[in-house]
């Protein structure tokens, strides 16, 4: 089975709500996007209008791969986007920026593809377990780009106090699957670490002025230059590690709770996740009405399994709670302790009717449609309904089957430099030719 494979194959719609105040300073749009995460997004808003940091607040972050619609809001400015990738329509204004309390839930629309007549029936086997045991709500691999990228968690460097680790990992450290201008810029400074008034060649550059400015201004004040990036991503910085902190936990916990027997594996972009086939009804009205921590320096277990789950976890890890607070950034870095519920319940599920696939040929295609709350990722909901037949692609795999575009694409880019260089070679004596004519 495949899923995403065009953008219209996973869309995702919020349900919202904002309180509208004719005077507000805040405009909300609709914000429909397509092969974009809601970062860069965001990112280009802010480019393109001469916008603040900080000045786009939103619900939350949407999938980069496929059709997203979330709603944003601008702080002091009308702006207008309709470019193919990426749609604005004004809804109105309000008092107060966005944040999590507005969305209310998602609707998701995912066509699987590449599936044959056999995978019916355990297909219709999942869906009945799905909805009597619901699904366990991990974070998936989307929420740990960073590793795919082969940055790391930089919030490790960030609790070990290595801020110049943490920045060289955020904006030095280029991905062999990226070949926009951002890598480019995060290659010359790979390459001119330390170097901070070279000059760099590539649009791109003028994401990290504010960093850049900062190491000129106090070369090795780490901290201070790291704290110049955008408030919400350093806090992604660290809740991308919260999260991997709570998928190992609630992975062991299932394992305190479960008979082996019950359980199944799937890998993912961070390890490996446990769901469950059964439970007895003791344990499932347990996790039916379980939470699991978020943990931060301060948190405290009711649960003795829980304890002893994390327990585990930042043993493997080699860290102690008291190594989540952040030595003199207390209030700029912070793990913020939450309660995540353990299981989330798909509503409205609806399994389509099979039809052939038009994209693979000789294969079905089945449409798959429901809600969840914030925060909660509908891939996982997918991967547990074709538990049977799908596999995550390790980092190996990704770069491997990226890699033929990735030539083409160095091939392509080396034609274009070629050209380039002839058309200057030659421009050369023609200009000094005419200028000469001209003199005489």
């Amino acid at each position: 089975m495949r899923i995403k494979q065009k953008p219209e194959d996973f869309s995702v719609k919020e349900s919202y709500r904002f309180d509208e105040a004719a005077n507000g300073r805040h405009r909300v749009y609709l914000m429909d996007k397509q092969k974009l995460s809601t970062f860069d997004a965001v990112n280009r808003l802010i480019t393109t209008f001469g916008l603040k940091p900080g000045s786009i607040s939103y619900c939350g972050l949407k999938d980069k791969q496929g059709r997203t619609e979330q709603i944003i809001a601008v702080d002091g400015a009308d702006v207008d986007m309709q470019q193919p990738d990426l749609r604005l329509k004004f809804l109105g204004r309000t008092d107060k920026a966005l944040s999590a309390r507005n969305i209310t839930s998602n609707r998701f629309s995912v066509t699987v593809r590449d599936m044959t007549h056999d995978s019916l029936a355990p297909l219709n086997l999942a869906t009945a377990e799905v909805n009597r045991l619901g699904v366990v709500n991990y974070f998936d691999s989307q929420r740990f780009g960073a590793l795919k990228h082969g940055q790391g968690f930089i919030a490790k460097d960030i609790i070990r106090g290595d801020f110049e680790a943490a920045l060289h990992n955020y904006f030095a450290r280029p991905s062999e699957l990226d070949r926009t201008e951002d890598a480019k810029v995060k290659g010359f400074w790979r390459d001119n670490w330390g170097r901070w008034d070279a000059r760099v060649p590539f649009e791109g550059a003028k994401k990290y002025h504010r960093i850049l400015k900062s190491l000129r201004d106090q070369p090795g004040d780490w901290m201070r230059a790291f704290l110049q990036i955008d408030s919400d991503y350093r806090a992604m910085i660290l809740f991308e590690y919260q999260s991997y902190l709570w998928n190992e936990g609630v992975r062991r916990y299932l394992q305190l709770l479960l008979p082996r027997e019950h359980m199944f594996p799937m890998r993912y972009q961070a390890g490996t996740l446990l769901h469950f086939r059964d439970a007895s009804p003791e344990v499932l009205a347990t996790l039916r009405e379980a939470t699991f921590p978020l943990v931060g320096p301060d948190t405290t277990f009711k649960d003795p399994k829980v304890a002893e789950a994390m327990a585990w976890v930042l043993g493997k890890e080699k860290l102690q709670l008291a190594d989540l607070r952040i030595k003199n950034a207390e209030r700029l870095l912070y793990f913020k302790e939450e309660q995540r519920p353990l299981l989330m319940f798909p509503h409205k599920l609806v399994v389509g009717r099979t039809q052939n696939d038009d994209v693979n040929r000789g294969a079905i295609k089945v449409n798959v449609a429901f809600t969840l709350p914030p925060g909660a990722y509908a891939t996982l909901v997918i991967k547990r309904l074709f538990h049977f037949e799908y596999t995550e692609d390790t980092k190996e795999e990704v770069r491997a089957s990226q890699r033929p575009r990735l030539v083409a694409t160095e091939r392509a880019e080396a034609h274009v430099e070629e050209a380039q260089r002839i058309a200057r070679e030659t421009e050369g004596p023609s200009r000094h030719r005419a200028l000469a004519s001209h003199a005489t």
